[in-house]
């Protein structure tokens, strides 16, 4: 993994995961405090936007790479934007579609090439990170899609479930078994899924570790 882009006139380096990895946390920091500026939806889509490109970017060592991500990006793109003219939910749900295989594949990506690293690097820890928001925007999509399908799968306090924003936030907060309780998958796909993503997370993490421990110490043991 190498540096890729330096700011001009300065010695700063941004790796193409800096990109990604900012993207995905502006989402969770910016995004919240401009609720009562911009619509919650056109907000969502702007970072989600900033989002695809950052992940094609991420991708662009390898012209293949880049052509699959495009080609799972642009229609994400097309029905995202699309539904603020043709309010069709079937438009919505191909979108999202769309996102969870295009979150997919970034994270299979990205991880296939962190798993490739030979020593902890910056960009090494970078990428670790990235992988895991990206899993748990993966299942956000994911639990939206479900409740588009079957409808009642998940409840929360207030009423039901209306917008993304809230799968997004109910994924991290599966994906990080903190459980909150606000809100409860009723279906059996919905907990089944749920279950599965707080195992990944656990999995994840763990295996991370190992394998970052390991690439350490084989480094050392090299030197």
């Amino acid at each position: 993994m190498t540096n890729d882009f330096r700011i001009p006139f300065t010695k700063i380096r941004i790796t193409r995961f800096l990109f990604l990895l900012i993207s995905m946390v502006l989402l969770f920091v910016v995004n919240p405090f401009l609720e009562g500026f911009v619509g919650i939806n056109l907000l969502m889509d702007i970072f989600f936007s900033a989002i695809l490109l950052s992940g094609i970017y991420a991708v662009s060592q390898k012209r293949g790479l880049v052509i699959i991500a495009l080609l799972i990006a642009l229609p994400t793109l097309l029905f995202h934007w699309s539904y603020y003219a043709v309010r069709d939910p079937f438009i919505l749900l191909a979108g999202n579609i769309f996102g969870a295989l295009f979150m997919a594949y970034t994270a299979v990506v990205v991880l296939a090439r962190l798993l490739r690293g030979r020593e902890v690097t910056t960009d090494v820890i970078i990428a670790s990170a990235c992988v895991y928001f990206l899993i748990g925007l993966m299942w956000g999509f994911v639990y939206s899609i479900l409740e588009t399908l079957q409808p009642g799968s998940f409840l929360v306090a207030q009423g039901q479930l209306d917008r993304l924003a809230s799968f997004i936030y109910y994924s991290f907060v599966t994906l990080t078994t903190l459980g909150y309780g606000d809100i409860v998958p009723l279906s059996s796909p919905a907990r089944s899924l749920s279950a599965l993503e707080a195992i990944v997370g656990q999995m994840y993490i763990a295996i991370l570790i190992a394998r970052l421990v390991g690439i350490h110490t084989g480094k050392k043991i090299q030197e």
